[in-house]
């Protein structure tokens, strides 16, 4: 195999993808804000944002999902150069992204007692209420700001939603230390405060990035006659029916961590504080995954409107190698770091112990979870989201939470097994999703030869 050909594009995927990384990075940021902030609180506060993000991420992959809809057919639209077909979609991908936000915040509301039903401590459950309150309507703008970036990640203008991102991140550390802690006239809201520091920042780069849009030229002429009178039935349908399959496979994915939190809090609340650090330390490595899967999207997007099948399957390959090469140095990052990690969020031995452990799995799983990352984006770039969808289904609840579930429950393994069923779960994952892309995009290149021929 000559690396050149793949290598060679390593330049240019960085360059689309490292605002998606420091923007993405810059979500999980906010969360690390959270969980550093309140891990000074005690092991109990610390539980508490774990279980009520846990919920909020479940509904939050939904939305997420339906918007990444939106960067594949720009993108297809956008390698066509048919500014019409992109402003008609763009226009549909926000009136989505709108009413999901609501539609997500009322099912937060509504799914408020589900906390006192799940089998956690009391003394978490008490602490996590309040701050889910707070959270759940923070989905509104946030859902809004994804639909504005997805649009512009087609575009391949991913540098403003990273620059919303680090003004947010800005934000939310100012107010999270004036109101966890009650610094200056500021009320002491402890946990509740880590939760108006997320909703602020969320407003503040919606505002940034709606900003950003009305006054660049180069986004000019897809807000001309945006108009609610645009709307047709059929392209919200082809939304639709791009988003509901990745949003399910985000759900089912975002869904095996969240039951491995409910699991770990189960087991106790030590338990649960120590599954909250790796967790959190893995989802900022998996920012990198997440923005390079954004320039398979992208970039396989671009040539799927050119049908140019070879050079897609070429420049897919290249994403995914420079993910794995990547990942394999995050993975020894882990490893070599397993004790060190932790301390910087909590001083408990017991907690700092398990979470050490879990961090080497989570460094083992780190290759099968960015590539499995990268190929869904290639896939969805393929606008090919059904079959993935089923795929991360099987992987994730089939192979992976019976795993998960006995290791954690039934076995002295408890939360270490519980990651083992992770880790078996991402490698399941990632093995399948190759084999579809590398079916499909055979069957495309000689359908192709044979019309040429």
């Amino acid at each position: 195999m000559n690396l050149a050909r793949y290598t060679s594009e390593f330049k240019k995927n960085l360059h689309i993808a490292y605002p998606v990384m420091i923007g993405q990075l810059g979500h999980v940021l906010v969360g690390l804000a959270d969980n550093l902030m309140v891990g000074k609180l005690g092991a109990a506060s610390l539980a508490a944002v774990s279980l009520a993000n846990g919920i909020t991420f479940i509904a939050l992959s939904l939305g997420i999902g339906f918007t990444f809809a939106i960067t594949p057919l720009i993108a297809e639209a956008d390698g066509e150069k048919n500014i019409e077909k992109g402003r008609s979609y763009f226009q549909h991908g926000i009136l989505l992204s709108t009413v999901l936000g609501i539609v997500l915040f009322l099912l937060l509301v509504l799914a408020k007692p589900i906390l006192r039903y799940m089998n956690q401590p009391e003394e978490v459950v008490a602490l996590a209420i309040p701050y889910f309150e707070v959270i759940a309507f923070s989905m509104i703008p946030l859902m809004i700001f994804q639909g504005f970036k997805q649009f512009a990640d087609g575009l391949s203008l991913t540098k403003y939603a990273m620059h919303a991102t680090i003004i947010a991140n800005i934000i939310n550390v100012f107010f999270n230390y004036m109101l966890i802690y009650g610094i200056w006239f500021f009320p002491r809201l402890e946990i509740v405060g880590a939760a108006y520091g997320t909703l602020f920042s969320r407003f503040a780069m919606l505002a940034f990035l709606l900003y950003i849009i009305k006054t660049k030229p180069v986004f000019k002429p897809y807000l001309q006659n945006f108009s609610f009178s645009e709307i047709k039935k059929s392209i919200l349908k082809r939304v639709i029916d791009l988003g509901y399959p990745t949003a399910l496979q985000m759900f089912f994915e975002v869904g095996i961590f969240a039951s491995g939190i409910f699991l770990a809090g189960a087991i106790g609340t030590n338990s649960q504080a120590a599954n909250q650090i790796a967790l959190n330390l893995a989802s900022m490595t998996f920012m990198i995954a997440v923005g390079l899967g954004v320039t398979a999207t992208v970039r396989v997007g671009n040539q799927k409107g050119l049908k140019n099948y070879k050079e897609l399957r070429r420049i897919a390959l290249s994403v995914i190698l420079l993910m794995a090469i990547i990942d394999l140095f995050f993975a020894l990052g882990f490893i070599f770091a397993k004790d060190i990690l932790p301390t910087y969020y909590i001083s408990n031995k017991e907690v700092v112990a398990t979470a050490s452990v879990l961090i080497v799995i989570a460094g083992f799983f780190q290759l099968s979870d960015g590539i499995q990352a990268v190929v869904l984006g290639s896939l969805r770039g393929l606008q090919d989201v059904k079959v993935p969808m089923l795929i991360t289904f099987i992987a994730y609840w089939v192979i992976g939470f019976p795993i998960c579930y006995y290791l954690g429950l039934h076995t002295e393994l408890k939360a270490v097994g519980i990651w083992i069923g992770l880790f078996i779960s991402l490698t399941a994952s990632a093995i399948m999703l190759y084999i579809r892309f590398h079916t499909l995009t055979n069957k495309l290149i000689k359908t192709k030869h044979h019309e040429l021929t």
